[in-house]
């Protein structure tokens, strides 16, 4: 069994291949093995690695997968003790692995971490997938050490220190694989987005930790798939993080979160319509709740296991408070800011 496998999960990608793959293979191949999965490219992806990178392992999918399930079908051909799941629109840096990689060796509590995210547009500033970590608000809002909502902060050191997360960004995660595959891996139905989160909340149930390890830090480009206002990327954003909170919340919060999320979510399609005349996003975010309601008992299986799986009553990187409210009505835009981030165990050596 390899110590670590850098597995790159490709579709259509050759130009990002040809750029970024350099650098993992001069940054990583003394401490990992690096794969790249190609979810049935139909550009010269497969040509390119076979002349320019024959010492990169390729594992070739018959169909697009998409992400979930894409790195699901790849990974099972992968034997490691860490995999490590990498965009291919990420540049890294010297030595990026060696924290990653230490830490998990001296902490066999934590199942995932991840390294700092920063913009490769602009290396000062974190960059909107993960910046320094992830958390979830008490209604199922996703943010970031470093990016709430639409702000995305300087980069000037000030989260530079170890922090427990409760996810860690699919752009580069660094996993157990008995963790990854105990908890089920990546929910195939989702397809892409939300999908990391869904698998580190589960591991966080399961009372196993998530780190963020600033020490270590690449460079993303980010919405190389689906950029930004994509009403396809509303959709599967709105529908998957419901469907995420359906399975993972528990009775005592699940039927107050949904009563709020569906006011709130049909809040969120008229504003987007009638402030922004986004037509597009006001249609997918109808749609993804129409899809959740049909496909909602799908997961009651999938809610019972996760439920019976649960060692912490209280996870305190879902937070108490309301993202919303402190954002748009208290005006706390940055993660140093919101009162709650103290109460996180931290690893500053």
């Amino acid at each position: 069994m390899k110590k670590v496998a850098i597995v790159i999960l490709n579709w259509n990608g050759q130009k990002m291949l040809q750029q970024y793959l350099p650098t993992v293979l001069q940054y990583s191949r003394e401490e990992a093995v690096v794969y790249v999965a190609d979810n049935a490219s139909t550009d010269d992806s497969l040509e390119l690695l076979a002349k320019d990178f024959p010492e990169c392992k390729v594992i070739r999918l018959e169909k697009n997968w998409g992400f979930a399930e894409g790195y699901n079908q790849a990974l099972r051909q992968v034997d490691a003790e860490y995999y490590l799941l990498l965009n291919s629109d990420i540049e890294v840096t010297h030595h990026w692995l060696t924290p990653l990689v230490e830490f998990m060796d001296v902490h066999p509590e934590v199942a995932a971490c991840q390294p700092k995210l920063l913009s490769i547009f602009d290396k000062d500033r974190f960059e909107y997938a993960g910046a320094s970590g992830g958390f979830l608000d008490r209604l199922g809002y996703p943010f970031c050490r470093g990016r709430i909502f639409d702000t995305v902060e300087q980069d000037d050191g000030q989260y530079d220190y170890a922090m427990e997360i409760l996810w860690a960004t699919g752009a580069a995660l660094m996993i157990r694989s008995k963790d990854y595959w105990d908890a089920g891996g990546l929910d195939a139905r989702f397809f892409a987005h939300n999908e990391e989160i869904d698998l580190c909340w589960r591991l966080r149930i399961r009372g196993r930790k998530i780190y963020c390890l600033p020490e270590s830090y690449v460079y993303h480009v980010g919405g190389g798939t689906l950029p930004k206002g994509n009403p396809m990327k509303t959709f599967l954003n709105f529908r998957n993080n419901l469907t995420m909170l359906y399975k993972c919340l528990p009775d005592s919060e699940l039927n107050r979160v949904m009563r709020w999320r569906w006011f709130l979510d049909y809040l969120a399609a008229w504003q987007t319509l009638l402030m922004n005349g986004n037509w597009g996003d006001f249609c997918a975010i109808y749609r993804a709740r129409r899809a959740f309601k049909r496909w909602r008992h799908d997961f009651d299986t999938d809610r019972s296991a996760v439920q019976q799986s649960r060692v912490c009553d209280v996870i305190p990187e879902q937070c108490s408070f309301s993202i919303l409210w402190q954002y748009y009505v208290k005006g706390r835009k940055h993660f140093q800011n919101l009162v709650f981030h103290s109460n996180c165990t931290t690893f500053a050596d």
